[in-house]
Protein backbone atom coordinates (compact mmCIF):
# COMPACT_ATOMS: atom_id res chain seq x y z
CA UNK A 1 0.00 0.00 0.00
CA UNK A 2 0.96 3.65 -0.58
CA UNK A 3 0.55 5.18 3.10
CA UNK A 4 -0.24 8.82 3.32
CA UNK A 5 1.81 10.68 5.68
CA UNK A 6 0.01 10.49 8.83
CA UNK A 7 -0.14 6.48 8.61
CA UNK A 8 3.60 6.70 8.12
CA UNK A 9 4.17 8.95 11.21
CA UNK A 10 2.19 6.27 13.31
CA UNK A 11 3.52 3.12 12.00
CA UNK A 12 7.03 3.09 11.50
CA UNK A 13 8.55 0.73 13.70
CA UNK A 14 5.70 -1.02 15.23
CA UNK A 15 5.55 -4.49 15.83
CA UNK A 16 8.91 -5.06 14.63
CA UNK A 17 10.39 -6.80 17.71
CA UNK A 18 10.46 -11.19 17.25
CA UNK A 19 11.61 -11.57 20.82
CA UNK A 20 9.01 -10.55 23.28
CA UNK A 21 6.33 -9.16 20.52
CA UNK A 22 6.42 -5.66 21.66
CA UNK A 23 4.15 -3.22 19.72
CA UNK A 24 6.13 -0.10 20.32
CA UNK A 25 10.17 -0.81 19.20
CA UNK A 26 12.33 -1.21 22.28
CA UNK A 27 15.63 1.27 22.61
CA UNK A 28 18.65 -0.50 22.07
CA UNK A 29 21.38 1.50 24.04
CA UNK A 30 23.93 -0.61 23.34
CA UNK A 31 27.13 0.85 22.07
CA UNK A 32 29.08 -1.96 20.44
CA UNK A 33 27.83 -5.29 18.89
CA UNK A 34 29.62 -8.64 19.45
CA UNK A 35 30.72 -10.48 15.56
CA UNK A 36 29.32 -13.82 14.79
CA UNK A 37 32.96 -14.80 14.20
CA UNK A 38 36.22 -13.68 12.68
CA UNK A 39 35.89 -10.83 10.05
CA UNK A 40 32.01 -11.84 10.58
CA UNK A 41 30.44 -8.55 11.48
CA UNK A 42 26.85 -7.97 12.00
CA UNK A 43 24.25 -5.76 10.64
CA UNK A 44 25.30 -3.44 13.61
CA UNK A 45 29.15 -3.52 14.89
CA UNK A 46 29.42 0.00 16.34
CA UNK A 47 26.37 2.62 17.17
CA UNK A 48 28.26 5.86 15.84
CA UNK A 49 28.21 3.83 12.52
CA UNK A 50 24.65 2.50 12.65
CA UNK A 51 21.77 1.70 15.57
CA UNK A 52 18.64 -0.18 15.53
CA UNK A 53 16.40 2.33 16.70
CA UNK A 54 18.40 5.42 14.76
CA UNK A 55 17.21 3.55 12.02
CA UNK A 56 14.01 3.06 12.55
CA UNK A 57 14.06 6.85 12.93
CA UNK A 58 15.92 7.28 9.77
CA UNK A 59 13.43 5.12 7.74
CA UNK A 60 10.90 7.13 9.02
CA UNK A 61 12.25 10.44 8.52
CA UNK A 62 13.21 9.40 4.60
CA UNK A 63 9.27 8.03 3.95
CA UNK A 64 7.99 11.33 5.69
CA UNK A 65 9.95 13.22 2.79
CA UNK A 66 9.24 11.05 0.07
CA UNK A 67 13.43 10.11 -0.11
CA UNK A 68 15.85 7.41 -0.55
CA UNK A 69 17.69 7.74 2.59
CA UNK A 70 18.01 9.68 5.81
CA UNK A 71 20.87 10.53 8.22
CA UNK A 72 19.72 11.47 12.03
CA UNK A 73 22.41 13.58 13.61
CA UNK A 74 23.17 15.24 16.87
CA UNK A 75 21.89 18.81 16.16
CA UNK A 76 20.00 20.94 13.50
CA UNK A 77 23.37 22.36 12.88
CA UNK A 78 25.69 19.33 12.55
CA UNK A 79 23.04 17.63 9.71
CA UNK A 80 24.02 21.13 7.76
CA UNK A 81 27.61 21.02 8.24
CA UNK A 82 27.25 17.21 7.18
CA UNK A 83 25.99 18.67 4.26
CA UNK A 84 28.29 20.74 3.25
CA UNK A 85 31.40 18.70 4.27
CA UNK A 86 29.84 16.15 1.79
CA UNK A 87 29.56 18.07 -0.98
CA UNK A 88 31.71 21.58 -0.62
CA UNK A 89 35.46 21.49 -0.92
CA UNK A 90 38.28 23.79 -0.48
CA UNK A 91 37.20 26.58 -3.43
CA UNK A 92 34.20 25.87 -3.78
CA UNK A 93 30.88 28.41 -3.52
CA UNK A 94 28.02 27.65 -1.31
CA UNK A 95 24.96 29.80 -2.09
CA UNK A 96 22.50 30.53 1.55
CA UNK A 97 20.04 33.20 1.92
CA UNK A 98 20.77 36.49 3.11
CA UNK A 99 18.46 35.91 5.71
CA UNK A 100 18.83 32.21 6.73
CA UNK A 101 18.60 31.53 10.36
CA UNK A 102 21.88 33.04 12.21
CA UNK A 103 23.07 30.04 13.45
CA UNK A 104 23.71 28.94 9.66
CA UNK A 105 24.98 32.41 9.14
CA UNK A 106 27.34 32.20 11.47
CA UNK A 107 28.81 28.29 10.26
CA UNK A 108 28.86 29.61 6.87
CA UNK A 109 30.56 32.50 7.70
CA UNK A 110 33.38 31.32 10.10
CA UNK A 111 34.46 28.44 7.86
CA UNK A 112 34.34 30.36 5.02
CA UNK A 113 36.93 32.47 6.93
CA UNK A 114 38.66 29.63 7.42
CA UNK A 115 39.29 28.70 3.97
CA UNK A 116 36.99 25.43 4.26
CA UNK A 117 34.34 27.00 1.12
CA UNK A 118 33.34 29.79 -0.05
CA UNK A 119 29.91 31.26 0.47
CA UNK A 120 27.69 34.05 -0.81
CA UNK A 121 24.89 34.91 0.84
CA UNK A 122 21.68 36.53 -1.67
CA UNK A 123 18.50 37.83 -1.54
CA UNK A 124 16.82 34.50 -3.13
CA UNK A 125 13.90 36.09 -3.81
CA UNK A 126 15.80 38.74 -5.93
CA UNK A 127 15.58 37.20 -9.73
CA UNK A 128 18.48 38.89 -10.70
CA UNK A 129 20.72 38.79 -7.61
CA UNK A 130 19.76 34.97 -7.25
CA UNK A 131 20.84 34.50 -11.43
CA UNK A 132 24.13 36.74 -10.60
CA UNK A 133 25.37 34.27 -7.91
CA UNK A 134 24.01 31.25 -10.01
CA UNK A 135 26.62 32.58 -12.35
CA UNK A 136 29.04 32.19 -10.53
CA UNK A 137 28.95 28.44 -10.31
CA UNK A 138 28.25 27.23 -6.95
CA UNK A 139 28.40 23.29 -5.87
CA UNK A 140 25.90 23.52 -3.82
CA UNK A 141 22.71 26.27 -3.35
CA UNK A 142 20.84 26.35 0.51
CA UNK A 143 17.16 27.35 0.11
CA UNK A 144 15.52 28.26 3.48
CA UNK A 145 11.62 28.39 3.08
CA UNK A 146 9.85 30.23 5.15
CA UNK A 147 12.93 32.36 6.14
CA UNK A 148 13.95 32.84 9.56
CA UNK A 149 12.88 34.70 10.93
CA UNK A 150 11.19 37.01 8.13
CA UNK A 151 8.77 33.95 7.08
CA UNK A 152 9.85 35.12 3.38
CA UNK A 153 9.02 32.51 1.40
CA UNK A 154 10.82 31.52 -2.43
CA UNK A 155 10.36 29.01 -5.33
CA UNK A 156 11.40 25.73 -4.57
CA UNK A 157 11.13 24.52 -7.94
CA UNK A 158 12.30 27.83 -9.79
CA UNK A 159 15.55 27.40 -7.64
CA UNK A 160 16.11 23.79 -7.94
CA UNK A 161 15.52 24.22 -11.62
CA UNK A 162 18.40 27.20 -12.25
CA UNK A 163 20.60 25.59 -9.42
CA UNK A 164 20.43 22.37 -11.44
CA UNK A 165 21.36 24.20 -14.97
CA UNK A 166 24.30 25.36 -13.42
CA UNK A 167 25.63 21.94 -12.28
CA UNK A 168 24.79 22.77 -8.60
CA UNK A 169 23.33 20.49 -6.05
CA UNK A 170 20.26 21.70 -3.51
CA UNK A 171 19.15 21.56 -0.45
CA UNK A 172 16.41 22.79 1.54
CA UNK A 173 15.98 23.75 5.04
CA UNK A 174 12.09 22.16 5.67
CA UNK A 175 12.40 22.98 9.89
CA UNK A 176 10.00 25.87 9.37
CA UNK A 177 6.72 23.51 7.97
CA UNK A 178 7.79 20.04 8.47
CA UNK A 179 6.98 17.43 5.64
CA UNK A 180 3.26 17.57 6.97
CA UNK A 181 3.00 21.42 4.81
CA UNK A 182 6.06 21.29 2.18
CA UNK A 183 7.37 18.50 0.47
CA UNK A 184 10.77 19.85 -1.08
CA UNK A 185 12.06 17.03 -2.95
CA UNK A 186 8.53 16.32 -4.89
CA UNK A 187 9.96 20.31 -6.00
CA UNK A 188 12.95 19.39 -7.36
CA UNK A 189 15.60 19.47 -4.32
CA UNK A 190 18.10 17.13 -4.01
CA UNK A 191 18.41 16.76 -0.09
CA UNK A 192 16.40 17.95 3.12
CA UNK A 193 17.83 19.23 6.04
CA UNK A 194 15.75 19.33 9.54
CA UNK A 195 16.23 20.30 12.97
CA UNK A 196 14.39 17.35 14.03
CA UNK A 197 14.79 19.74 17.66
CA UNK A 198 11.64 21.70 16.43
CA UNK A 199 8.33 20.37 14.76
CA UNK A 200 9.54 16.63 14.06
CA UNK A 201 10.28 16.16 17.84
CA UNK A 202 7.73 18.30 19.27
CA UNK A 203 8.19 18.69 23.01
CA UNK A 204 11.37 20.55 23.14
CA UNK A 205 13.43 17.32 24.80
CA UNK A 206 15.70 16.66 22.39
CA UNK A 207 18.51 17.92 20.04
CA UNK A 208 18.98 16.31 16.85
CA UNK A 209 19.04 16.96 13.13
CA UNK A 210 18.74 15.45 9.80
CA UNK A 211 19.81 14.78 6.17
CA UNK A 212 17.18 13.38 3.80
CA UNK A 213 18.22 12.59 0.58
CA UNK A 214 16.54 12.11 -2.89
CA UNK A 215 19.08 9.26 -3.96
CA UNK A 216 20.28 6.19 -2.71
CA UNK A 217 24.13 7.67 -3.91
CA UNK A 218 23.71 10.60 -1.59
CA UNK A 219 22.54 8.56 1.20
CA UNK A 220 25.12 5.95 1.50
CA UNK A 221 28.13 8.90 1.30
CA UNK A 222 25.96 10.82 3.98
CA UNK A 223 26.01 7.93 6.22
CA UNK A 224 29.46 7.26 5.55
CA UNK A 225 30.35 10.80 6.16
CA UNK A 226 28.00 11.12 9.27
CA UNK A 227 29.82 8.21 11.01
CA UNK A 228 33.29 9.11 10.04
CA UNK A 229 33.29 12.86 11.84
CA UNK A 230 31.00 11.28 14.49
CA UNK A 231 28.12 13.30 13.86
CA UNK A 232 25.35 10.62 14.06
CA UNK A 233 22.43 11.02 16.85
CA UNK A 234 22.02 8.79 19.78
CA UNK A 235 19.95 5.86 20.26
CA UNK A 236 17.93 7.20 23.05
CA UNK A 237 17.16 10.54 21.13
CA UNK A 238 16.09 8.60 17.95
CA UNK A 239 13.74 6.71 20.52
CA UNK A 240 11.99 10.33 21.36
CA UNK A 241 12.02 11.43 18.13
CA UNK A 242 10.09 8.50 16.88
CA UNK A 243 7.44 9.10 19.84
CA UNK A 244 7.23 12.86 18.72
CA UNK A 245 6.05 11.42 15.11
CA UNK A 246 3.87 9.76 16.27
CA UNK A 247 1.47 13.12 16.46
CA UNK A 248 3.97 15.36 14.19
CA UNK A 249 0.33 15.84 11.64
CA UNK A 250 -2.08 16.57 14.44
CA UNK A 251 0.04 18.63 16.04
CA UNK A 252 1.26 20.27 13.34
CA UNK A 253 -2.06 21.31 12.22
CA UNK A 254 -3.55 22.67 15.52
CA UNK A 255 -0.42 24.73 16.09
CA UNK A 256 -1.27 26.30 12.87
CA UNK A 257 -5.12 27.20 13.60
CA UNK A 258 -3.79 28.53 16.57
CA UNK A 259 -1.19 30.64 14.54
CA UNK A 260 -4.26 32.05 11.96
CA UNK A 261 -6.09 32.83 14.95
CA UNK A 262 -3.16 34.77 16.46
CA UNK A 263 -2.55 36.58 12.89
CA UNK A 264 -5.95 38.52 12.91
CA UNK A 265 -5.18 39.79 16.53
CA UNK A 266 -1.99 40.74 15.92
CA UNK A 267 -3.73 42.91 12.32
CA UNK A 268 -5.67 44.90 14.51
CA UNK A 269 -2.94 45.31 17.26
CA UNK A 270 -1.71 49.06 17.47
CA UNK A 271 1.48 48.19 18.87
CA UNK A 272 2.26 45.71 16.03
CA UNK A 273 4.06 47.50 13.46
CA UNK A 274 4.68 45.03 11.03
CA UNK A 275 3.39 41.68 10.72
CA UNK A 276 5.11 38.54 9.07
CA UNK A 277 3.23 35.53 7.73
CA UNK A 278 2.77 33.47 4.82
CA UNK A 279 -0.63 33.36 4.69
CA UNK A 280 -1.16 37.36 4.32
CA UNK A 281 -1.02 38.90 1.14
CA UNK A 282 1.78 41.40 1.54
CA UNK A 283 3.93 38.40 2.78
CA UNK A 284 6.85 37.75 0.47
CA UNK A 285 5.96 34.71 -1.38
CA UNK A 286 2.61 34.89 -0.34
CA UNK A 287 1.37 33.46 -3.97
CA UNK A 288 3.93 31.03 -3.92
CA UNK A 289 3.33 29.47 -0.24
CA UNK A 290 -0.05 29.24 -1.65
CA UNK A 291 0.77 26.73 -4.72
CA UNK A 292 4.16 25.06 -2.84
CA UNK A 293 2.57 24.74 0.85
CA UNK A 294 0.19 22.94 2.09
CA UNK A 295 -0.26 25.15 4.90
CA UNK A 296 0.96 28.32 6.45
CA UNK A 297 2.53 27.12 9.48
CA UNK A 298 2.39 28.56 12.94
CA UNK A 299 6.08 30.80 13.34
CA UNK A 300 4.75 34.03 13.20
CA UNK A 301 6.81 37.04 13.29
CA UNK A 302 6.35 40.90 13.94
CA UNK A 303 7.94 44.54 13.84
CA UNK A 304 7.10 46.02 17.73
CA UNK A 305 6.37 49.64 17.52
CA UNK A 306 7.50 51.08 21.00
CA UNK A 307 10.78 52.04 22.07
CA UNK A 308 13.12 49.04 23.69
CA UNK A 309 12.05 49.68 27.51
CA UNK A 310 8.47 48.93 26.27
CA UNK A 311 9.27 45.76 24.23
CA UNK A 312 11.16 44.61 27.59
CA UNK A 313 8.34 45.16 29.45
CA UNK A 314 5.47 43.42 26.98
CA UNK A 315 7.87 40.11 26.95
CA UNK A 316 8.52 40.55 30.88
CA UNK A 317 4.31 40.48 31.40
CA UNK A 318 3.91 37.66 28.84
CA UNK A 319 2.41 34.55 31.36
CA UNK A 320 1.97 32.03 28.49
CA UNK A 321 4.51 32.76 25.85
CA UNK A 322 8.21 31.81 27.31
CA UNK A 323 11.03 34.10 26.68
CA UNK A 324 13.15 31.46 24.65
CA UNK A 325 14.94 30.29 21.72
CA UNK A 326 13.92 27.33 19.53
CA UNK A 327 10.47 26.65 18.26
CA UNK A 328 7.94 23.95 17.24
CA UNK A 329 7.17 22.34 20.39
CA UNK A 330 4.27 22.30 22.02
CA UNK A 331 4.38 25.27 24.65
CA UNK A 332 4.74 28.74 22.70
CA UNK A 333 7.58 30.35 22.76
CA UNK A 334 8.29 34.01 21.84
CA UNK A 335 12.19 34.68 21.51
CA UNK A 336 13.74 38.71 20.51
CA UNK A 337 15.74 37.97 17.38
CA UNK A 338 18.84 40.24 17.43
CA UNK A 339 19.66 39.03 20.79
CA UNK A 340 18.43 35.53 20.69
CA UNK A 341 18.67 33.28 17.50
CA UNK A 342 20.40 35.74 15.10
CA UNK A 343 23.13 37.20 17.90
CA UNK A 344 25.94 35.41 15.87
CA UNK A 345 25.39 38.05 12.69
CA UNK A 346 27.04 41.10 12.89
CA UNK A 347 24.40 44.59 12.84
CA UNK A 348 25.07 45.16 9.63
CA UNK A 349 23.88 41.51 8.27
CA UNK A 350 21.22 41.36 10.26
CA UNK A 351 20.18 45.39 9.00
CA UNK A 352 21.04 43.84 5.35
CA UNK A 353 18.55 41.20 5.81
CA UNK A 354 16.04 43.30 7.25
CA UNK A 355 15.88 41.99 11.07
CA UNK A 356 15.37 44.94 13.29
CA UNK A 357 16.19 45.55 16.99
CA UNK A 358 12.41 45.41 17.62
CA UNK A 359 11.35 41.99 15.51
CA UNK A 360 10.02 39.44 17.64
CA UNK A 361 9.41 35.36 16.78
CA UNK A 362 6.63 33.53 18.06
CA UNK A 363 6.42 29.49 17.77
CA UNK A 364 2.93 29.49 18.04
CA UNK A 365 1.91 26.40 20.59
CA UNK A 366 -1.23 24.04 21.55
CA UNK A 367 -2.40 26.12 24.16
CA UNK A 368 -5.67 27.30 23.27
CA UNK A 369 -6.09 30.16 21.11
CA UNK A 370 -7.87 32.33 23.01
CA UNK A 371 -5.93 32.02 26.09
CA UNK A 372 -2.72 32.64 23.87
CA UNK A 373 -4.88 35.80 22.39
CA UNK A 374 -5.66 37.02 26.02
CA UNK A 375 -2.10 36.95 27.53
CA UNK A 376 -0.86 38.89 24.33
CA UNK A 377 -3.76 41.32 24.79
CA UNK A 378 -2.73 42.03 28.67
CA UNK A 379 1.23 42.36 27.54
CA UNK A 380 0.28 44.51 24.91
CA UNK A 381 -1.65 46.94 27.28
CA UNK A 382 0.88 47.08 29.83
CA UNK A 383 3.50 48.06 27.34
CA UNK A 384 1.06 50.44 26.47
CA UNK A 385 0.83 52.11 30.04
CA UNK A 386 5.07 52.16 30.45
Amino acid sequence: MTLKQGTIAVSSGLNIDQQYGCVVPPITLSSTYNFADFNQPRAHDYSRRGNPTRDIAQRALADLEGGAGAVLTSSGMSAIHLVCTVFLKPGDLLVAPHDCYGGSYRLFDSLSKRGAYRVLFVDQGNPQALADALAQQPKLVLIETPSNPLLRVVDIQAICEAAHQVGALTVVDNTFLSPVLQQPLKLGADLVVHSCTKYLNGHSDVVAGTVISKTAEHATELAWWGNNIGVTGAAFDSYLLLRGLRTLGVRVKQQQQNALAIVDYLQKQPLVKKLYHPSLPENQGHDIARRQQSGFGAMVSFEFAGEEAALRHFLKELKLFTLAESLGGVESLISHTATMTHAGMAPEARKAAGISDSLLRISVGLEDSEDLIADLEQAFQAAAKR
